[in-house]
């Protein structure tokens, strides 16, 4: 492919044209950075003729330009081949790093059950110590009652003693 920085780089399938029968390229995705693609470009382009070196069905690496202009077909076959070798084959060092970042989702998968584990810990604990607390105030309520009801009976005992006081005193002033 050229280096053409205004030129977009397309993977394409050959096609046959239902309505017309001339051959056309069924645009599948196109590449937005070095390594990065988009699928589902889904728009066709008219098929030179002396473009018919491949059979329809057939993938192609499409480069247009800044009006959807052909300006280069070659077979995507050894491009495909190249990336199954390099990223997706047991020995690629793309598979490698697919499996150093399976272990570390794992091992984050680990530390967020951990993670969950201990707050959920916590969140029983708080609601224990809520629930105590609550009996704490039940209790302390309930103590509070008590002693309003202890002072009310001292009181009344002790304006019954002061009651009793007095009609001693007037019991004894009487007898003097």
């Amino acid at each position: 492919m050229t280096g053409n920085p205004l030129a977009m780089l397309h993977l394409a399938q050959i096609q046959r044209n239902p309505t017309s029968g001339e051959m056309e390229l069924q645009l599948l995705a196109h590449q937005r950075a070095d390594l990065v693609w988009e699928v589902g470009d889904s728009k066709s382009l008219p098929l030179v003729k002396d473009n018919n070196f491949l059979g329809e069905g057939a993938l192609v690496l499409v480069e247009c330009g800044a009006n959807q202009q052909i300006v280069h077909i070659q077979e995507a076959k050894d491009w495909i081949l190249s990336i199954l070798q390099k990223y997706l084959t047991r020995n690629a060092s793309y598979s490698r790093f697919v499996e150093a970042e399976q272990s570390k989702v794992e091992q984050w998968r680990q530390e967020i059950t951990a993670q969950s584990l201990e707050m959920n810990r916590r969140s029983l604990e708080i609601e224990t110590r809520r629930e105590q607390l609550q009996e704490l105030e039940k209790t302390l309520q309930k103590d509070k009652e008590e002693l309003a009801q202890q002072r009310e009976e001292l009181q009344q005992l002790a304006e019954n003693l002061k009651r009793e006081q007095e009609r001693l005193k007037l019991n004894i002033a009487d007898e003097a």
